[in-house]
Parts: structure tokens; C-alpha cells; sequence
């Protein structure tokens, strides 16, 4: 069978299916949507992580498609149904990158609750040394909401409770008994907007998730919130935050993830990438690197090494 390995993934993967597929690997950045669609004909099994799209068009194109891995959690590029409807198998690494995401959470949580980067810029850029410039306050006693109580919820909750943080979460699939073994109180979205400290987002983008922080939503807050956006950009409505950071109807926004991700995948480079948001001194954003250590890549890799030999071991 013949294999492509697409995009920078845990290099032991190639390592370990060496003897037992053909292997092409592209590494380093994935390939554009035209560059796998030239290519995926001749190939069984396809690893990558999330870019570029699979569509109707790849699909189609993939003759002798079988299984496509995905080095991640997400699936929302890959036409599921569509890919179900020809008999192609998908297998994502669900859970193996939450403590990435989870500890970058709380990391975004204290530089914002400490002003760090601030800090950091003033010294080093300003040559300023003003202690009293940065008065910053602390995460013990203070309420985080967590939007999403999967395994990443789980995590950052797990983590929270070693600052004394209280902790409530939302979660529309979970009973409240759920949350009340893991420690945490169930609460509506409405019920936790003007309560929290820090609202952390870990929910799908979604119809319904679409745009679920906008300018109402954001006038619910509590006064001084920080909102923190660690899934999927879109979530958040970009406009509607800067106008409410600019006004200082809200404490901070950190993010993760942007909305020019949905319509620009993969890395960016140049000079395209605008934001009004970027002129907030109380906004803090990083590429979308929830995932990027080489803990959650090794994890990931060691799980995908495992669901391939599992489908060799299948008569075909």
C-alpha cells in the first residue's frame, strides 16, 4: 500500500511504517488543496493534520483512498459524510493534545492576569524599569467559566484548582452529575457571563457556536473579564470585541485562534494579516499553537503509528 505523509508530523511515524508501507513524505507545511488533489490518486492512506480541506473534489479524486489519519483533534476539514459514503475510514487523535491546549490556557490566563508581555516589551524595547506600571492581580478566588467540558475542559479545570480558582462550566451534553464528579459547578451560558473572571472557550465551531460571543453577549460579562478564545476562530465576533475593548466594556481578550483562519488556512507570512484587534494593548494572540509541543506531536504519533498497524492487520 502506498502512503502520504503530509505536513510537519511526528517524524517516528515514517520511522515505524517504513517496512511496512511505500512512503512519500512531503514534510514540513501541508500541501495547497491543488497540490493534494494531483497527488492523492495513487495513494491508500493519507496522514496529514488539517490543511487543506478534504472535500468532495479530493475525495473524488482519491481512487484508492482507504484511511486518512488526521494528527489532531479536529475533523471539520474532511466532508465526513461524503467520506463515510465511499468507504474511507478516519481516525483523528482525540484527547491527545489537551494538555497542550490546557496549559496554554492557563499560560494566556496569567499573562493576562500579570501584564507579562507588557512587561517584557517595556525592559527590553523602552529600556523602562517601572515596577509600579504593572499592577496586576491574581487567579486564586477568582471564577473561570469553561464553555466546553470535554478533555480539554477537564484538563484546564484539573489546573485552575492548583491557583483556588472557582470553577463553573457549561457543557450541553454532560448531566450535572458529571460536572459535580469532576469537581465543578454546571451552569447555563447565561448564568455564567456575569459571574466569571475568565470565560475560556472549547467548544466546535458550529452553526450554532458561530459568532456566540458578539456585542450582546459580550454586554453580559462581568466588569473586568477576560474572555479567552482556545478552539475555533469565528467563535467570537472580532468586531464586536474591538469595539468593546476599545470602550473597555471588557478586561482583555486573549485568543488562540482568529476568524481569517476560516477563509485562510495555514500559514501566513506576509503582510495580509490585518486586525483592528491588534491595536489593543488588552489583547493577546498567538498562531494557533494550542497543540504545537513535542509532547502532544509525540502522543499523537505513537496513537496514528498504532490505528495504522491495527487497519494492515485487516484483511483487505
Amino acid at each position: 500500500m502506498k502512503c502520504l505523509i503530509t505536513d510537519e508530523v511526528y517524524e517516528g511515524i515514517a520511522e515505524a511504517l517504513k517496512d511496512e508501507l511505500e512512503l512519500t513524505v512531503t514534510g514540513g507545511m501541508p500541501l495547497s488543496h491543488e497540490e493534494l488533489l494531483d497527488r492523492i490518486g495513487e495513494y491508500d492512506i493519507l496522514i496529514m493534520r488539517v490543511f487543506p480541506n478534504i472535500d468532495r473534489v479530493i475525495l473524488d479524486a482519491a481512487k484508492n483512498l482507504k484511511m486518512i489519519c488526521v494528527c489532531a483533534v479536529g475533523t471539520n476539514h474532511i466532508d465526513m459524510d461524503y467520506a463515510k459514503e465511499k468507504g474511507i475510514l478516519v481516525r483523528n487523535a482525540t484527547g491527545l493534545n489537551a494538555n497542550a491546549v490546557a496549559e496554554l490556557t492557563i499560560t494566556m490566563m496569567l499573562n493576562m492576569s500579570r501584564d507579562t508581555i507588557a512587561a517584557d516589551l517595556d525592559v527590553k524595547v523602552h529600556h523602562n524599569w517601572d515596577k509600579y506600571a504593572f499592577m496586576g492581580r491574581e487567579l486564586r478566588g477568582k471564577t473561570l467559566g469553561l464553555l466546553g467540558f470535554g478533555q480539554i475542559g477537564h484538563r484546564v479545570a484539573e489546573l485552575a484548582k492548583a491557583f483556588q480558582m472557582d470553577i463553573v462550566a457549561f457543557d450541553p451534553n454532560l448531566s450535572p452529575e458529571h460536572f459535580e464528579a469532576a469537581g465543578v459547578r454546571g451552569m447555563s451560558v447565561e448564568e455564567i457571563l456575569p459571574i466569571a473572571d475568565f470565560i475560556s472557550i472549547h467548544v466546535p465551531l458550529t452553526p450554532r457556536t458561530k459568532h456566540m460571543f458578539n456585542r450582546e453577549t459580550i454586554s453580559k460579562m462581568k466588569d473586568g473579564a477576560v474572555l479567552l478564545n482556545m478552539s475555533r476562530g469565528g467563535i467570537v465576533c472580532e468586531e464586536d470585541m474591538y469595539e468593546a475593548l476599545q470602550e473597555g466594556r471588557i478586561g482583555g481578550y486573549a485568543a488562540d485562534v482568529m476568524e481569517y483562519e476560516v477563509d485562510h488556512p495555514g500559514v501566513i507570512l506576509d503582510d495580509s494579516l490585518r486586525s483592528p484587534l491588534f491595536e489593543c494593548e488588552n489583547f493577546l494572540v498567538t498562531p494557533h499553537i494550542g497543540a504545537e509541543t513535542k509532547d502532544a506531536a509525540r502522543d499523537i504519533g505513537v496513537y496514528i503509528i498504532k490505528v495504522v498497524k491495527e487497519f494492515l492487520s485487516i484483511p483487505q
